[in-house]
């Protein structure tokens, strides 16, 4: 029996989204119009919207990886969220374009990753983003937490949540003040450059990238299955540090999980990161990770497991390989799972939990 559309669902397919230009980079705190993927946003009504997005097919930072075939970043799907999730609240929630935001929490699950091949035009990326838990404070929205299904045309290719704290400028200083004990805030322009960020990096291959400046870890050690690393601070990327930050932002350190989490796959597992991609990643924020104080990592990773469900293929096939999901009838998927913990003065920042697939050549 067929359902009908729900009158949002008709609302969302008689939209006509424009992929003709980026939205104002004011809208998603970006100072880099090379830096804004957003290229447009429509209310659905009530609690809903949707966003567009263009998935740059080239990029310096988001395009420098080893993975063959190649795949869009998951970290810059992630990115394309915190964009449509900032740009909404301001647009829909009346957040001022001078608040401060805090991240709570990041994820996102992909479920068709051969539709996101990078191919011969580039990838228009719809969200459809409904808000949940919308916090309020004497008529102010102080809060939300989204919910994204990421389109690619007509099909949901996976889905994604974010959740951002906004604060004014005066409280966010107070807030940041408190937290350091009224210590002066840093700044990641005293963070000069990739080249002399704190540690030698890592080997870039062993992370998936092809340029070290890309590469956040350092000191990596393996113990069986559980890896340690420091996190670098690259305080002039252009990506990573966009503009100048008092604190390491949750993107950077998502990153830095995806990276010692690619390297225990390839160190514990013998999964080459050219043949490894995530297909989910997951991160709650517990407070603010410093950019004076060393930050590390620990990294576990777990064993071969079969994570389907019920009716869903084995693999999808890509245009280079074979993206493995595993099925009921295969008990090793080279579906990896990995838990990351980020600390720093011996508090912990965050956990991560991360699940790699791997990409097979064509049969």
């Amino acid at each position: 029996m067929t359902t009908a559309p729900s009158p949002l669902e008709q609302d969302f397919a008689a939209l006509e989204l424009s992929y003709s230009r980026t939205v104002d980079r004011t809208l998603v705190h970006r100072d880099s119009l090379g830096e804004v993927f957003l290229t447009d946003l429509q209310p659905l009504g009530g609690t809903s919207y949707v966003a567009a997005s263009q998935l740059p097919r080239s990029h310096a930072y988001y395009g420098d990886h080893l993975l063959n075939p190649n795949v869009y970043d998951p970290v810059l799907l992630l990115e394309a969220c915190r964009q449509a999730a900032l740009a909404g609240a301001h647009a829909y929630f009346a957040v001022p374009r001078t608040d401060k935001f805090i991240l709570t929490h990041l994820r996102v699950h992909l479920s068709r990753p051969d539709r996101i091949a990078v191919g011969a035009s580039p990838c228009q990326l719809t969200l459809h983003v409904t808000t949940s838990n919308h916090y309020v404070r004497e008529g102010r929205t102080n809060g939300l937490d989204y919910d994204v299904d990421l389109r690619v045309g007509d099909l949901s290719i996976g889905r994604a949540g974010i959740g951002l704290r906004f604060k004014s400028p005066e409280s966010y200083l107070a807030l940041r003040l408190r937290n350091r004990d009224q210590r002066p805030l840093p700044s990641s322009a005293d963070h000069p450059g990739p080249g002399s960020a704190t540690g030698a990096p890592v080997e870039p291959y062993r992370v998936g990238r092809a340029n070290a400046d890309n590469v956040v870890l350092s000191g990596i050690e393996v113990t069986g299955d559980t890896l340690t690393a420091g996190i670098r601070t690259p305080g002039s990327h252009p990506s990573m540090f966009d503009h100048p930050q008092d604190h390491l932002p949750g993107m950077v350190i998502a990153e830095a999980a995806r990276q010692i989490a690619l390297y225990g796959a390839l160190d514990v597992r013998g999964m080459s990161p050219s043949r490894t991609y995530p297909t989910d990643l997951a991160v709650t924020f517990s407070r603010f990770g410093e950019l004076d104080s060393p930050a590390t990592l620990t990294a576990v990773v777990g064993e071969h497991r079969n994570t389907a469900r019920p009716g869903e293929p084995a693999s999808y096939y890509t245009q280079g390989g074979i993206v493995e999901l595993g099925d009921d009838t295969t008990p090793d998927t080279d579906h990896v799972p990995v838990r990351v913990e980020a600390h720093q003065d011996g508090e912990s920042l965050c956990l991560l939990t991360l699940n790699l697939a791997r990409v097979r050549n064509p049969r």
